[in-house]
């Protein structure tokens, strides 16, 4: 069993206080730091802080809300104005296309901004096929209603999506699912609520994609993006702020290493102080 998902010696909701800060001054298995000061991620303001933290770079934050939502508010915008579907289409993939192209200037991540080009490109195939505005939101609503499930199902067999996404982020990859029980609940609560949110969020467009006028159909799609987003977001950080803080499985393969190094320095060092010699 790898030091990914080993159990421990008892199965546990929070920190043991037997738990410490290793000898040489590396983090212990939960994150916490060494005793020269730093700060201990169990503290109320700590497991808060990576949360946030880790929740902004799985998400995107702010950057990464405005470039998946903007091209869709530019289509929707422009094609109130003159009806014209294709120029609707080509300013929210070239608006698309420029915010990847910034961030590739900032050398930031590209995982938010590709996929919104792919997600502004596949709707613009979708509706220029079509000839129908509403297509243009079409892929988007499939790809929700399909993530709703599997949130859903994912909690229900006990493998909760977002434990899975978020594992590797927080540095505890699936030590939460044999290991930190109280944080394998939070999981499976915060894929429930991203579940219910998004099934709720489809509920609302999918009898409006075929009742609807295009104009008034992309408006409530585009007023529906970010809402139930932070909603679901919000509800992840009071889940995960109030679980057990992850399992630091990096810092616990590292630890490991240093110790067999310093264990195979140690048996080629004598204790005399005198260099053995091989005899032949």
């Amino acid at each position: 069993m790898t030091s990914l998902d080993k159990p421990t010696g008892t199965d546990r909701d929070g920190p043991s206080d037997q738990d410490g800060p290793d000898a040489n001054g590396l983090p212990d298995a939960h994150g916490r730091s060494d005793a020269n000061g730093a700060s201990d991620a169990h503290g109320p303001s700590g497991s808060h802080a990576l949360t946030e933290a880790a929740l902004f770079e799985a998400f995107g934050g702010v950057r990464g809300l405005v470039e998946t939502t903007v091209p869709g508010l530019v289509f929707i915008l422009i094609f109130t104005i003159n009806k014209d579907l294709h120029v609707a289409a080509v300013a929210a993939l070239v608006l698309s296309g420029l915010l990847g192209v910034a961030r590739l200037v900032r050398r930031d991540t590209l995982k938010h901004a590709f996929s919104g080009v792919f997600g502004v490109l596949v709707g613009v195939v979708f509706a220029m096929v079509t000839g129908n505005a509403k297509d243009f939101y079409l892929p988007g609503m499939l790809y929700g209603l399909g993530l709703a499930l599997a949130y859903l199902v994912s909690a229900a067999v006990g493998y909760p999506l977002l434990g899975l996404l978020l594992g590797p982020v927080f540095k505890e990859n699936l030590s939460w699912r044999t290991r930190n029980p109280g944080r394998k609940r939070a999981y499976v609560k915060a894929s429930y609520a991203w579940g219910f949110i998004f099934l709720g969020k489809s509920a609302i467009l999918f009898p409006l994609y075929w009742w609807a006028d295009p104009t008034r159909f992309g408006w409530v799609t585009v007023a529906l993006k970010i809402p139930p987003l932070l909603l679901a977001v919000y509800l992840t950080w009071i889940f995960l702020a109030k679980a057990p803080p992850p399992i630091n499985v990096i810092a616990e393969m590292e630890a490991e290493e240093e110790a067999e190094e310093r264990a195979k320095a140690a048996a080629s060092t004598p204790t005399d102080g005198a260099p053995r010699h091989r005899r032949d």
